[in-house]
């Protein structure tokens, strides 16, 4: 069985929709499941740009972000499969970690923008 991203959409939001390829910028908080945080943009202080395609993301975040609109807010918890599999990331997430994440989307541009 293929593992899934579980979405709990938490704002639905009202602008241009996310796609494979796409530049987002967004906020993230990204946590283990015992609540351990890894990472926060929001504690930065800046929002970051990133594009969505397999050299630069985890499959997870591909597969939980399409379609999602700027202004939503999601909560999406990967599967290890779909997010670093058994590769250990820094020193805060070990090998086969499922790991949750809540993502704001500020900004979707697309080829032709």
């Amino acid at each position: 069985m293929q593992p899934e991203v579980e979405i709990e959409g938490l704002v639905e939001g009202t602008g241009k929709a996310a796609e494979r390829g796409a530049l987002i910028t967004a906020h993230c908080r990204g946590c283990l499941e015992d609540g351990t945080e890894f990472d926060s943009s929001y504690k930065r202080g800046e929002p970051f740009q990133i594009v969505l395609s397999n050299n630069r993301v985890i499959q997870g975040w591909i597969l939980g972000l399409k379609g999602m609109k700027t202004g939503g807010k999601r909560k999406l918890w990967l599967p290890a499969a779909l997010a670093y599999g058994e590769r250990q990331i820094g020193t805060m997430i070990p090998p086969n970690s499922n790991l949750i994440f809540e993502i704001e989307l500020l900004e979707v541009l697309t080829r032709g923008d």
